[in-house]
């Protein structure tokens, strides 16, 4: 059973299905890839043009998860990150990204030509615009940051950004793309499968150990592979310690379909917080924003507060969509590409987007294809996970202390003696023994109770009620009700209880 509003995603529903098989046998190739989505399937695309015999391994189906749960923009221009990065890391740091960011937009927009991936693709300008006048300032630093860091990006004191509500100032970058980002994650496994490489969905990786050669487990086979990508979106092992250093938050997203008018051309997104960013397919308004850390107790109104800023604004006949998404914030602000361990050559590693995924996701594709094929990319040290930034030192610290925090409060928190405490569409901690355990009643009141024990450290999972699922607040694991992995970095289900 799924409860999750993510099957709701625009892209999701308005994409074909796909059916690769599961993996049932062993293989020997040469690069295993695990994850189906952006950064997977286009660095096995680039692997197979350099020759080389790939397979992709997704626990579920290519891009079902953060590459079809997102706004769909590909863009270099990201709210205020060229600040962010100077201030933190130097206008060399910054000007690396930008490098970065642009090539991974011309990535996507080449493959998709060469390809002839159908994906709505569409050349579109972007903006980080102040949505008051408080903001104004941050705007400005912004442009001025990311021209320094060489994009061809102009401040507008009066933009050109269409949309009902006034604008105080904004930054403009041209020629970034829209697109239907999971149409375009099946154009590119169509591309890998074939000529000695495969794709292989419903097949999630259990280990991965090293050797001669390395070794992929999942339940169906064994793939042996000279090197072995780790393309999770989140880091799926935990050797390298990223789960310490990657925080996982969660945002969310409303399409809306307008009574008159038309929906904004442009990409956009406000300098503030909350953040507003607003982008669209075909006629479709999408709205996405009110993002928290996961495991956040105070998750109820989320799509409320999307809905309530559309119909503020625009004439709202529906809302027909609702879907949410997760991605990794690093404690230092910059993502994490390369070894997954020092010296470990034949595993690689990409996360931490920052919700930036298609452009960053396609970038990392350039670096890990690049270290594999011996072709290094200009930036490849700057996002080396091995980096030690100590301007992000104060915010690890801070992110284990609230890990910390959350591992030992919630096992203080009140619980209920009782499953028949819980209402309808209601879940709550049951008292199980001398422990507790994690109860949800369904809309026909049918009780689904599992341990409360997150299955990676063991932290307590909360509920979040609004995608109706158990979440671990200590590093973004996310199970269904039924205890069904959802999101890593656990690999286990949550273990059945009686209800």
């Amino acid at each position: 059973m799924t409860t999750t509003t993510s099957e709701q995603s625009l892209w999701l529903r308005t994409a074909p299905s796909t059916a690769y098989p599961s993996l049932a046998q062993g293989i020997h190739v040469d690069v295993a890839v695990v994850g189906g989505g952006i950064t997977g399937l286009t660095t096995a695309l680039l692997l197979k043009r350099a020759g080389l015999r790939v397979a992709v391994l997704e626990a579920d189906r290519i891009g079902k998860g953060a590459t079809g749960n997102n706004t769909a923009k590909v863009s270099a221009l990201q709210a205020t990150t060229y600040s962010r990065i100077t201030r933190k890391h130097g206008a060399d740091a910054a000007a690396q990204y930008a490098a970065a960011s642009t090539a991974g937009v011309d990535l996507v927009a080449a493959l998709a030509a060469e390809e002839g991936i159908d994906c709505d693709l569409r050349r579109r300008p972007a903006y980080t615009y102040a949505i008051a006048e408080a903001e104004r300032d941050a705007v400005r630093a912004e442009a001025e940051a990311a021209e320094r860091a060489g994009l061809l990006s102009e401040y507008q004191a009066e933009s050109d950004l269409d949309v009902p509500f006034p604008v105080f100032g904004a930054v403009r970058l041209a020629d970034q793309l829209a697109l239907h980002p999971r149409k375009y994650a099946i154009g590119l496994a169509a591309a890998v499968d074939g000529d000695g490489c495969v794709v292989h969905e419903n097949s999630q990786v259990v280990d991965v150990e090293g050797g001669e050669p390395p070794l992929v487990r999942t339940a169906g086979g064994v793939v042996r592979a000279d090197h072995v990508v780790i393309a999770s979106h989140y880091p799926m092992l935990d050797r390298g310690l990223f789960f310490a250093r990657i925080e996982a938050v969660r945002a969310y997203c409303v399409a809306v379909r307008l009574r008159s008018g038309t929906p904004p051309r442009g990409l956009a997104i406000s300098a503030g917080s909350p953040a507003w960013s607003i982008a669209h397919s075909g006629d479709s308004l999408i709205l996405a924003g009110q993002s928290h850390r996961t495991g956040a107790s105070d998750t109820a109104g989320r799509y409320a507060a999307l809905e309530a800023f559309a119909h503020e604004h625009w004439d709202v006949a529906e809302v027909t969509h609702r879907w949410s998404a997760q991605d990794g914030s690093p404690y230092d602000g910059l993502p994490m590409i390369g070894t997954y361990l020092p010296g470990s050559d034949w595993l690689t590693v990409a996360t931490g987007y920052q919700k930036w995924g298609l452009s960053t996701g396609s970038f990392a594709a350039l670096l890990l294809a690049g270290h594999i094929t011996g072709q290094e990319q200009p930036w490849a040290r700057r996002f080396s996970p091995h980096r030690v930034s100590l301007s992000g030192l104060g915010n690890l610290a801070k992110m284990n202390a609230t890990v910390a925090r959350d591992l030992v409060g919630d096992r203080l928190a009140p619980m209920l003696d009782s499953s028949d405490e819980i209402p309808v569409g209601g879940a709550g901690m049951v008292r199980d023994g001398a422990g507790r355990k994690a109860v949800y009643r369904d809309e026909t009141g049918q009780l689904h109770a599992v341990s409360a024990r997150c299955t990676h450290l063991g932290c307590l999972v909360r509920f979040n009620d609004q995608e109706r699922s158990w979440d671990c607040p200590c590093h973004g694991s996310r199970f269904d009700v039924d205890g069904t992995v959802l999101e890593g970095p656990a690999g286990k289900p949550l273990e059945p209880r009686t209800p």
